[in-house]
């Protein structure tokens, strides 16, 4: 496992796209903060240039390298990441028009999966997209993988089987949920209290 996260690093850093495994399902990884590799995602899922991409991190304090979270909003991150929540916030200017769809706002991701957390550790941000084709279903295995996927990133980091799912996407700031996916209502809860 150890080669197959340094293989990845190694090719995330040189621009190339790599598959790694999350808290919910497999994501499809390039430098966030390189628009060139972060246009190479949409063109290999297919996916419209209009609907931003997320970017995974190791931890909140290297989120905050790359937000400017409120009091509020940052007590909200600490509250529920690492685990399977999406959180927007407004962005660092440093942060990419391609990954944001040209919007202030980036959508954070901290997998409370100790493998992607080794490779994040590695190399981050890296993008935060499911590992498939847009529209199609998601890979929660190496082997559900679409062929046009695998034949288009240079490192696959295989940890078996993920628990499948999405994570919830929440703007604490605007106190709305976009997609409610897993621990949902605990984030509506959290938001309605505080």
């Amino acid at each position: 496992m150890r080669d197959d996260i340094i293989q990845a690093t190694n090719l995330l850093a040189l621009g190339e796209l790599a598959v790694y495994p999350t808290d919910t399902v497999y994501g499809l990884g390039a430098d966030a903060i390189a628009s060139d590799a972060v246009e190479r995602v949409y063109e290999l899922k297919g996916r419209s240039c209009d609907r931003p991409l997320s970017m995974a991190i190791p931890d909140v304090d290297a989120a905050l390298e790359h937000v400017v979270p409120t009091e509020r909003e940052e007590a909200f991150l600490r509250e529920f990441l690492p685990g399977p929540v999406t959180v927007v916030l407004e962005r660092e200017s440093h942060v990419p028009n391609a990954l944001t769809a040209g919007r202030d706002r980036v959508g954070i991701r901290i997998p409370d999966h100790d493998v992607a957390l080794e490779l994040l550790e590695e190399f981050a941000p890296v993008t935060a997209t499911s590992a498939n084709p847009s529209g199609e279903p998601n890979a929660s295995h190496p082997d559900e993988l679409d062929p046009a996927i695998r034949e288009g990133v240079g490192a696959v980091v295989d940890a078996g089987n993920t628990p499948g799912g999405e994570s919830t996407v929440v703007d604490p700031g605007s106190d709305v949920i976009h997609r409610r996916g897993k621990r949902a209502d605990e984030v509506a809860r959290w938001l309605d209290e505080h």
